[in-house]
């Protein structure tokens, strides 16, 4: 069974999720992979031209979220150098070799300014929901609350291996540091991108709007009375370890704050649907004309007379 065809608009809002293979927790928390991770994102922002925006995320030990705004197809290009660069460069600091993601990545459309708060708020209680920590300040992770409280640009290290590569014959490769040497450290900038529904408020009015949220989490969280394991035990866990059970859900469709948004999403991807379908049926008979709908991926067929030669 093949994967659900992604529908992108021409432009707007998606929750992002990408979990690692198996639930390993290749991800976990530690002062180097929290600086290679926000290097790898802030890179990959930077390389999106403008076409992507950052406006939360949170790495959590084996899976992360992203709350963005995406302009067409752009965030299939984004997440690709994203979780390549992410497996690559926190795979060598873990010692992974084999693959670093359990499937593809999700991207739900978020519909309208009630539903990308509640995205955020979301983001916010990862750590606490699960009992790992008290406070949402205390995951260990990287997490876009430093940013969301505080200046919304932050500076971290992009580790440029090509350049690295490049000077393989001149007998400079980083001393015992190797890939994660400073002579192949680059400093780049993440900056955090507002919500919409947010742009008319006061930095200090967006700041107290940040901080119920969390306020909000916390203290759901309490009222469970469950013991938390702790910032350090997170730190302390080996992060080859797969999980005894792992929470498993239907991806939804979207996100909307009204079913009445819901059903119109539902309608219109059904529609690109049936049309990517009929474009594909057309394509496999051989009429190259065939025309898809915008932002899809046509499938690759071979000519035929192309076929039989191979």
């Amino acid at each position: 069974m093949g994967w659900p065809l992604r529908m992108f608009q021409e432009e707007g809002y998606y929750f992002v999720t990408s979990r690692c293979f198996q639930g390993r927790l290749l991800l976990r928390p530690s002062a180097e992979v929290n600086e290679v991770v926000g290097g790898v994102l802030a890179r990959a922002v930077q390389q999106s031209g403008g076409c992507v925006r950052l406006h939360a995320f949170t790495f959590a030990s084996n899976h992360f979220h992203l709350l963005v705004w995406a302009r067409g197809a752009s965030l299939a290009a984004f997440m690709q150098y994203l979780r390549a660069n992410l497996s690559r460069k926190v795979g060598k600091l873990v010692d992974w070799t084999g693959g670093f993601w359990e499937r593809r990545y999700s991207a739900e459309p978020v519909l309208d300014e009630e539903a990308l708060v509640g995205r955020l708020r979301y983001v916010l209680a990862h750590g606490v929901k699960e009992r790992l920590v008290e406070r949402s300040a205390e995951w260990p992770g990287l997490t876009c609350l430093p940013q969301l409280l505080g200046p919304s640009r932050r500076l971290f290290h992009w580790f440029n291996w090509t350049r690295r590569w490049s000077k393989r014959g001149s007998g400079v490769v980083g001393g015992a540091q190797g890939r994660f040497a400073q002579e192949w450290a680059e400093p780049v900038e993440l900056e955090l991108a507002a919500l919409p529904c947010w742009d008319s408020l006061a930095e200090e009015e967006r700041q107290r709007a940040v901080r119920g949220l969390v306020e909000q989490v916390e203290a759901e969280a309490r009222a469970h009375n469950t013991p938390v394991l702790g910032a350090r035990a997170v730190r302390a866990q080996h992060p080859h370890t797969r999980p005894e059970r792992l929470k498993r859900s239907p991806r939804p469709l979207g996100h909307a704050s009204t079913r009445h948004a819901l059903k119109a999403l539902r309608e219109q991807y059904h529609a690109f649907v049936a049309a990517f379908r009929e474009a594909a049926a057309r394509l496999r008979r051989g009429d190259y004309s065939a025309c898809f709908p915008l932002f899809s991926f046509p499938p690759r067929v071979v000519p035929r007379g192309v076929a039989r030669i191979l």
